[in-house]
């Protein structure tokens, strides 16, 4: 028996992928129609996991959220931004003021990232790029 199958059951791991690919056919993402299929199952998993950090579907979320992110980086050249300026960018350039997204998150916790002193986790990541119509990736640090 080889190290990998000590821990790994690979004809439950089998049948269960083929039941799993069925439903959200995850794979890298190598086209904008794959991508666009992987951004709307991260947005609808968003929308269903929320805040909670020990929800069934946050492991899923978070693999969901690093394919787009990778194939954000390289396919989408931006200028390397902290997330915290981003932010500030979207907002001005939309006239927005910082009350304007309470319902994403408290005004106080919006000031700390703004002034540096807390940091866009992924959930929030998700939620700003869902406000503000972009990809999630622009909210993680490079």
């Amino acid at each position: 028996m080889t190290t990998a199958t000590a821990f790994v059951d690979i004809k439950a791991l089998q049948s269960t992928w083929a039941a799993f690919d069925r439903v959200a056919h995850l794979r890298p993402i190598r086209s904008e129609e794959e991508y666009d299929r992987t951004v709307t199952l991260m947005n609808y998993l968003l929308e269903v996991v929320g805040d909670k950090t020990d929800h069934a579907l946050s492991g899923l979320l978070d693999l969901v959220g690093e394919l787009v992110a990778d194939y954000d980086a390289n396919n989408y050249a931006i200028e390397a931004a902290e997330p915290r300026e981003v932010l500030r960018s979207l907002i001005e350039s939309r006239g927005l003021k910082q009350g304007d997204l309470a319902e994403l998150l408290p005004q106080g916790n919006l000031s700390a990232i703004l002034s540096g002193k807390r940091k866009i986790n992924a959930t929030l990541a998700g939620k700003l790029a869902k406000y503000f119509n972009v990809s999630p990736a622009v909210f993680v640090p490079t």
